[in-house]
């Protein structure tokens, strides 16, 4: 199966390396999105230029697809659900969850000249990053990319209620399965409560396990998308 993976913020395509070589292994054809602004196109690239990267590689798949989204970009994942529902045979959010209708996209980190750079490690301490080392780190914050504002700043737009019936797994790294329950379940994620097929899975990992636990993802991810 065609396997989508979407990086979240300053992240491109090559995160996913380690977990697209398993992937082939197992049989599946992992396709690594590198999104505009993230490592191809320039600092002005919006969200919408993100979200038509998406479909573009959706549209591009000779069949259906599951589409993987990690972090922020569990909204990019969720926004292909809204628009090419019919062609999504799953969507796969790790460690977040989609933003609701009429919301920025990812407005979570200072802007500075135009782009949202890494903020370095203060605002990850903890579970978040426990399991990244110093040389982790290091290669981390070499590799990554200044967000454009215009994606970060982007207002999500969700249209289409076909999106609730595409099957979606949340991937809980840094949280668990029994916190996201309570989560969903209390209505502090609406898109998820109203999931008409959701289901949890554990993965030992702080919020990078493409970085930290890439064969165990993989074998998520392969379980999700079914038999080859």
């Amino acid at each position: 199966m065609d396997i989508l993976l979407i990086g979240g913020l300053w992240l491109n395509g090559s995160a996913w390396d380690r977990v697209a070589s398993e992937l082939e292994g197992l049989g599946h054809r992992p396709v690594p999105v590198t999104l505009p602004g993230q490592g191809t196109g320039s600092a002005s690239a919006t969200l919408e230029d993100q979200e038509a990267a998406v479909l573009a590689a959706v549209d591009a798949a000779p069949g259906k697809v599951m589409v993987v989204g990690h972090s922020a970009a569990c909204t990019l994942a969720w926004l292909a659900a809204d628009r090419r529902p019919e062609r999504l045979t799953k969507v796969v959010l790790i460690g977040g969850v989609p933003t609701v209708d009429g919301q920025p996209y990812a407005d979570f980190f200072e802007v500075r000249d135009g782009v949202v750079p890494f903020p370095g490690w203060g605002p990850f301490e903890g579970p978040d990053a426990a399991d990244l080392d110093d040389e982790a780190r290091r290669a981390f914050e070499a590799d990554a990319v200044p967000v454009p504002s215009g994606v970060a700043k982007g207002l999500v737009r969700l249209t289409d209620q076909r999106r609730f019936d595409v099957p979606a797994v949340l991937v809980c790294p840094e949280f668990t399965p029994a916190q996201a329950r309570e989560w969903v379940g209390a209505g502090d994620v609406p898109e998820l409560a109203r999931a008409a097929h959701l289901d949890f899975v554990d993965i030992d990992s702080g919020h990078w396990p493409m970085v930290t636990r890439p064969a165990e993802l993989a074998r998520i991810l392969a379980e999700a998308a079914g038999p080859v």
